[in-house]
């Protein structure tokens, strides 16, 4: 293993002293990881690891596989990497308090924001509201393409009857960062919306996420 690094550029040293807002992303995960290898530091481990995924926004979809795939990234050092990835992923999302309430397009777009602008596929998503408009239950139907032969109403309106949701909000991101609807958006949406109806579970909105900017389906008058 390579010679240890002077105390004084240490990463889990200079959080102590610094505190952990003044780490840069290597050494956090340099902390993660602990050790070096035989020919690199622990430091120049983390940065090659962020390296190979271009930073921190791909490297939090990374895979156990992808890691160990990784010289120097074992099961243990893909391990610990992947459940810190996951925890902060869950501290980002989590509400304190009440449940989260969803009136208008913002709402949404403040909840999911940063979980779905960096994804690189089309997640579509179903949001289970109660009769007071808090959040019940987020769910992911559906990952790939969108059209309406593929998202079908009965995978969105079973959890929402499991959950004995009042309402629904639907959403998907545009992993090219552009809302801007397209027809079999539409077409799905107009599809949901009749079901809905039926079964006397409102659809309230169907939001597209893009990259910091959103567009509500309600607002461009495809639901009425």
């Amino acid at each position: 293993m390579k010679s240890p690094l002077p105390a004084s550029e240490m990463p889990r040293e200079r959080l102590v002293k610094e505190g952990a807002e003044r780490l840069s992303n290597q050494e956090l995960i340099a902390i993660i990881l602990r050790t070096g290898t035989r020919s690199e530091t622990v430091l120049q481990l983390a940065n090659r690891v962020l390296r190979e995924f271009d930073g921190i926004m791909m490297l939090k979809d990374a895979s156990l596989e992808e890691l160990q795939a990784m010289k120097g990234i074992g099961q243990v050092k893909a391990v610990g990497l992947r459940a810190a990835l996951e925890l902060g992923k869950r501290i980002h999302t989590a509400r304190e308090g009440e449940r989260y309430v969803i009136r208008t397009p913002e709402d949404v777009s403040d909840y999911v924001m940063e979980e779905m602008r960096f994804l690189s596929q089309e997640h579509f998503v179903a949001i289970y509201l109660n009769t007071k408009n808090q959040v019940l239950h987020k769910k992911t139907i559906f990952i790939g393409s969108l059209n309406a032969s593929i998202v079908h109403p009965r995978e969105v309106f079973k959890e929402a009857l499991r959950r004995s949701a009042a309402s629904i909000v639907c959403l998907h991101n545009h992993p090219s960062g552009d809302p801007a609807p397209s027809k079999e958006d539409s077409e799905v949406t107009k599809r949901l919306v009749e079901c809905g109806k039926i079964l006397g579970i409102d659809v309230l909105d169907h939001i597209i996420i893009g990259d910091l900017q959103y567009a509500s389906l309600r607002e461009l008058g495809i639901i009425t």
